[in-house]
């Protein structure tokens, strides 16, 4: 299967579903077995996938993409073994994170929630612009990238974060911006949004928030 294939989705529902590491293997980029040179399509998903990570306090470096030939089986070995080195001094997925089994499953959740609104960005929004390895890194690491995502990812992911925790129980403003580690302005303002849009409700006499 070409590594074009993978979708954004993919590495997230394989941390969901319990992997403390997620590695990618395609061919060299100018080897690519079809026309549509879908290594670059990896890696740029690759790229995104490790800031949507880092964005919700995860280890990026769970996350790797190499390129293997399949004449490469000694280059294999190799780096899975680096990888899976890497991985174990890392330790279960949440634990150098410092993270517990709940608040785990509440970032990975949100994440996977705006994956399709982010397909959609990564389209219209999100392309380097010339097909080379440099490129891809210095344009998913350049501001202009950094400012995007601000603008039009982390707000998506702070209100499916704050959804998730409001589906365990009805929350004070200071307890999410407690929870989450967020300022309770930006909590403020999430909610705001979020009543307008009819997601959730504010009961008075608690003073709490909880999903509509």
């Amino acid at each position: 299967m070409c590594t074009g294939r993978i979708d954004l989705s993919f590495p997230i529902r394989a941390f969901l579903n319990g992997a403390d590491g997620v590695f990618m293997g395609g061919c060299w980029p100018g080897e690519c077995h079809y026309i549509t040179e879908g290594n670059y399509d990896a890696l740029g998903n690759s790229l995104l996938s490790k800031k949507l990570l880092s964005h919700v306090e995860l280890d990026p470096n769970r996350l790797r993409l190499d390129w293997i030939a399949a004449s490469e089986g000694s280059r294999f070995a190799e780096v899975m073994s680096e990888f899976v080195g890497q991985v174990k001094a890392l330790g279960p997925l949440g634990s150098s994170e410092e993270l517990d089994e709940a608040a785990l499953a509440r970032k990975l959740d949100a994440v996977q929630k705006v994956v399709p609104y982010l397909r959609l960005v990564e389209r219209e929004r999100l392309r380097a612009h010339e097909k080379s390895e440099q490129a891809y890194h210095d344009y998913y690491g350049s501001d202009e990238v950094d400012r995007l995502f601000e603008e039009v990812i982390a707000d998506k992911l702070a209100v499916s974060q704050i959804l998730s925790l409001l589906g365990d129980q009805p929350l004070s403003t200071a307890q999410i911006a407690e929870a989450l580690a967020l300022n309770p302005s930006e909590v403020s303002r999430h909610m705001n949004s979020s009543s307008r849009h009819g997601f959730v409700k504010f009961d008075v006499a608690s003073k709490c928030f909880a999903l509509a």
